[in-house]
């Protein structure tokens, strides 16, 4: 037998045998004195191999790939990425004792050529270039993280992210369905989404309250022709009361008054002036009540005809559309998107 084949396969079984850890093992690991898991930081262990498999498996990748692994913990995940042919992988890793445990792991198996560990965390880390991202992430930095890679510049094949169950749904959902929301819309405008797998919590330690899905995001060749921070701030303001019609949306005199100053801005911030975070922060606006009006526009230097005027702006844009009566859960991006330019070309802005 060729030895450089058979030094392969060892490795290749090391490597898979170093990943298959005992669920009781690493139980005991986890919470003794010396490494106790943090389960409000999102610290929970994928251990079953099938599903450590599976994701491999799903994320497709290619020789020659340059992987980003989010929260490789102790490496489970790690050994079956650095089993394929690829270029590199990088595992970003904010707890200096999983740095500690990752870089042991797999200095052992001399694969240290084709890993690189960075301590840190992943919202304020710059990532190198990649071609795919495969990650088990904490829940906790989901919208966020997702944000950062769709609207951030980088430019990457798939992401292969295991999320929680409910935000997994959140995600993939389509207008008109109970869990649409501006998560969903925004993430849309720019990659499709795919369901792969549903992962109990069971196969976690220590085992998390709910269930996981892993799903695929695969960002579009062709970046859409919308100033993307403009979306952004736009789908805030419709789906932070995403079952109110458009029309009772708009008319609200905080959310005019709101508006009219964004607008009156001299400089207008276009392309490169997003602000990253969470892509679905919705929440409610207080209006001022009718008997306020008049001080809300004096409050916010604005006469009452400056804001009549601008509050018309809004209405008829909204009248020429037929769309007042509609409401955000229920439209498609293609819908928002044309309301959008024409508020824009109306001098509306929302950024």
């Amino acid at each position: 037998m060729n030895r450089a084949v058979s030094n392969s396969g060892a490795r290749l079984a090391s490597l898979y045998a170093s990943s298959s850890l005992s669920s009781s093992s690493l139980a005991t690991e986890a919470w003794d004195g010396r490494f106790r898991l943090h389960k409000p930081r999102g610290q929970h262990l994928l251990t079953n191999p099938r599903v450590l498999d599976a994701i491999v498996r799903h994320a497709a990748l290619r020789p020659g790939d340059a992987v980003l692994e989010v929260g490789p913990g102790t490496g489970n995940l790690t050994a079956r990425l650095l089993a394929f042919p690829v270029n590199r992988v990088t595992a970003v890793e904010t707890d200096p004792r999983m740095v500690d445990a990752v870089t042991a792991r797999f200095g052992a198996l001399d694969m240290t050529r084709k890993l690189t560990v960075i301590q840190g965390d992943a919202m304020e880390t710059e990532f190198p270039e990649f071609d795919v991202c495969v990650a088990n992430i904490p829940y906790g930095i989901s919208s966020p993280l997702i944000a950062k890679l769709l609207f951030g510049a980088y430019h990457f094949r798939t992401a292969t992210l295991l999320l929680q169950k409910e935000f997994a749904r959140r995600l993939v959902a389509m207008p008109g369905d109970s869990e649409y929301n501006r998560l969903a819309a925004n993430v849309g405008m720019v990659a499709d989404v795919k369901l792969l797998m549903d992962v109990s919590k069971r196969d976690f330690v220590p085992m998390p309250r709910v269930d996981s899905s892993l799903v695929e995001i695969r960002p579009r060749a062709a970046p859409p022709e919308v100033d993307l921070a403009e979306w952004l701030g736009f789908t805030r303001e419709c789906f932070g009361q995403k079952n109110k019609t458009l029309g009772a949306i708009f008319k609200q005199k905080r959310k005019i008054l709101d508006l009219l100053k964004r607008s009156q801005r001299t400089e207008r911030c276009t392309g490169g002036g997003i602000i990253l975070g969470v892509l679905d922060d919705d929440r409610n606006d207080e209006a001022c009540s009718d008997e306020d009006e008049e001080s809300c526009d004096r409050a916010a230097g604005f006469s009452t005809e400056e804001v009549g005027a601008f509050k018309e702006r809004i209405v008829s844009a909204l009248a020429s559309t037929g769309l007042a009566g509609k409401r955000p859960s229920k439209m498609s991006n293609d819908e928002l998107l044309y309301l959008l330019r024409l508020f824009n070309q109306r001098g509306i802005w929302f950024q």
